[in-house]
């Protein structure tokens, strides 16, 4: 995708061959940088600290970790090591332990020479298809909004949670890639974007990549949407996943439960956009099963932001010495989900659904 004119990606490999550039997500939306990944520690630290974040991107981060890590240490205590620091900076997104055990079993099958090189090259394979996997999304989704604007014959406000688009992938996204193929495809679609307290991924993530593509949006409240919906003012919410388990519940940013509830009683459709990799072919009761991160009680209490003279300050926005609770994530049970959105097409958020669209994970179900 583009910033002022210039294509990029969220991740990409540095031209000196041995390290990655990222996109800084905590300087956005007002400071564009890029940050060299040159470490397993450099890719640990980028994981835990948000400067990437997104399920997919964060699979392919830690995919390029582990890459990093062999250059140090490629011995076979050197992967497990490596894996194990990686795994250990987020616990939902199934997306990371997903990469790092596909990039793993292959560098154990070749010599501790070879294995810089080999996973640099895998990671790099992974970035392609996670490309490809949005692309796809964007396709099967767009056509959604494509059928609704031609039933209604007007122009489709969706409204999203979190940042799911460009950013939280390689390219394209997941819950923004229908919306971008719509837009390039001539469909009017508005966007209703949530602030998505408590770290505004919603306002400064989402906001700032619509702005960039030129698609109509406007920013609410947290607590706007199910007003919004009541009003007929949304005709199809689309959200993201960072694991979607083999019965079709959804676990994404906080919050997004709550949008499901009030889409369900105001009859507005309510799909989740994700690639194969974000399936958890291993749970099936995600309200039970799907881990869900706490994260610091500061990101609740604080907020930063730019001042009128152009600097920035954090601010103290809670009661002194009130205790916290910073969930990072809820689950969407599947009966609330009205489909899924996948590379492979549109399906019902049920095992059946899921298993018509990846039949070969028949006989293991």
């Amino acid at each position: 995708m583009n910033i002022d004119g210039k294509p990029y990606r969220t991740i990409f490999p540095d031209p000196d061959g041995e390290s990655v550039q990222v996109i800084d997500q905590t300087r956005l939306p007002f400071a564009f940088e890029l940050k060299r990944l040159a470490t397993l520690d450099d890719a640990a630290v980028a994981i835990r600290t948000m400067i990437v974040r997104g399920a997919p991107l964060i699979g392919v981060t830690a995919a390029y970790g582990l890459a990093l890590a062999m250059r140090a240490d490629p011995s076979a205590d050197g992967i497990d090591r490596a894996a194990a620091t990686l795994a250990a900076t987020r616990p939902t997104a199934i997306n990371l332990r997903w990469a790092l055990e596909r990039v793993a079993a292959n560098l154990r099958q070749i010599e501790p020479h070879e294995r810089f090189v080999r996973a640099f090259a895998e990671a790099g394979r992974i970035a392609e298809e996670d490309v490809a996997s949005c692309r796809a999304i964007g396709a099967h989704g767009s056509r959604l909004i494509a059928d609704l604007h031609r039933a209604k014959g007007r122009p489709i406000t969706v409204l999203t949670h979190c940042n799911a688009g460009w950013l939280a992938t390689v390219d394209w996204g997941t819950a923004l890639a229908p919306i971008y193929a719509a837009h390039e495809a001539g469909v009017p679609v508005r966007v209703l974007v949530d602030e998505t307290r408590p770290r505004n991924q919603g306002a400064a993530l989402t906001a700032f990549e619509l702005n960039g593509h030129g698609v109509p949006h406007t920013v609410i409240s947290d607590n706007a949407g199910g007003h919004l919906m009541q009003h007929g003012q949304v005709d199809l919410c689309i959200v993201g996943s960072d694991r979607t388990t083999a019965s079709g519940d959804v676990c994404n940013k906080i919050g997004t439960y709550l949008k499901a509830l009030a889409a369900r009683d105001t009859g507005v459709p309510f799909y989740a956009a994700l690639p194969f990799s974000t399936i958890d072919w291993t749970l099936h009761d995600g309200v039970k099963e799907i881990p869900i991160e706490e994260r610091d009680g500061r990101e609740v209490t604080h907020l930063t932001g730019r001042l009128p003279d152009g600097g920035f300050a954090t601010v103290e926005v809670v009661s002194p010495g009130s205790p916290v609770a910073n969930p990072a994530f809820d689950v969407t049970p599947a009966r609330l989900v009205t489909g899924l959105i996948t590379e492979r097409g549109v399906c019902e958020a049920t095992p059946e659904g899921l298993l018509g669209l990846y039949p070969e994970r028949r006989a293991a179900a």
